[in-house]
């Protein structure tokens, strides 16, 4: 389907990658920004952006990280671990014919988008991090920690673990899904306080019966939710998830990294009601330590998970400003 709404005057492209392929959106000419989504969205996650970043000069390019949208789905889960998705990254930078790039990412994004400058840094010299802030490799194997989370419920990353599972929720009405989890999340639709919290499942119950109405948040249009929705009808929401599977993986590959910081010139913007900075505080309170390099750190007041999208402008005139910064 075309995409009804932003940004204009793109192009698309497939290039190859260890993934078999990534598509990718592009705008604008300059110095190279990649530009990696987290879950569930897709590079239309960065409509936004993609223009404002253009017009100041840079060559602003979104991607579907390998799993989503028209990029390739490899079957297996081992096929969604960090250093693989590091190697699609440095190939898209091949592909398009650089040698170096600012990498920025949202939610898994954010955590792609570090270890790429953490395991590469030939290759990506500065780092933007939204929502989701940097923690080191090492400490307790993730599944451990997920696992003794929620009491008798059931946190949503150890609900996702079980392959089938998440997926036979979801896929059966992929629209409602997407638009509950994005109204959870978001400043003006989560729930109130002390409202079961939607990152834990009942016992016996759904993540969706956490969510609340069906209002769209502000940020979202109709429109804007048959895009995503007509992609992950299309593709399955297995390729996605399976990035949550990989974790353990990762603690394993990236032992050799533990307690490292990123030492490049780096970003990062939370949002003041995001759970991801609340319940990682401590790792922004390390920033001193494991982002020695951090020029710019901002927490929008009122604002949710999907940063980029519920504030454009203001996430776009950080982005950009923070880039103005690493040419001087």
């Amino acid at each position: 389907m075309p995409y009804p709404t932003h940004p204009t005057d793109v192009t698309h492209r497939l290039v190859a990658t260890p993934a078999g392929r990534t598509h990718l959106v592009e705008q604008g000419d300059g110095p190279l920004v990649l530009l990696l989504h987290g879950f569930p969205e897709s590079w239309y996650a960065w409509r936004h952006q993609l223009p404002a970043l253009a017009a100041a000069g840079h060559r602003a390019v979104a991607v579907d990280v390998r799993g989503y949208g028209r990029s390739s789905k490899p079957p297996a889960v081992d096929d969604y671990r960090m250093l693989d998705l590091v190697e699609d990254n440095v190939a898209v930078v091949e592909a398009l014919g650089e040698r170096s790039a600012v990498v920025v990412g949202h939610d898994w994004g954010a955590t792609v988008a570090a270890h790429s400058a953490l395991l590469r840094p030939d290759v990506f010299t500065a780092v933007g991090m939204l929502s989701v802030p940097y923690t080191p490799p090492g400490g307790p194997r993730p599944g451990e920690v997920f696992a003794r989370l929620g009491g008798e419920e059931e946190f949503y990353v150890s609900y996702f673990q079980e392959p089938g599972r998440a997926e036979r929720e979801i896929e059966p009405d992929v629209r409602g899904w997407l638009a509950g989890l994005y109204a959870a999340l978001s400043a003006d639709t989560m729930p109130a306080p002390g409202a079961p919290d939607p990152h834990f499942r009942s016992p016996g119950g759904t993540l969706r019966d956490r969510f609340p109405s069906s209002r769209l948040p502000s940020w979202l249009t109709e429109r804007d939710l048959d895009v995503y929705a007509g992609e992950f009808e299309r593709t399955g929401l297995t390729g996605a998830l399976n990035r949550y599977r990989a974790m353990d993986r990762d603690w394993k590959d990236l032992a050799g990294f533990a307690g490292a910081p990123l030492i490049q010139p780096s970003l990062f913007l939370g949002g003041s009601l995001d759970a991801s900075t609340t319940w990682l505080a401590d790792a922004i309170d390390a920033f001193p330590t494991t982002l020695p390099g951090l020029r710019s750190s901002h927490l929008l007041e009122g604002c949710g998970h999907w940063i980029q999208q519920e504030r454009p402008e203001e996430v776009s005139r950080h982005l950009t400003d923070w880039l103005g910064s690493l040419a001087g």
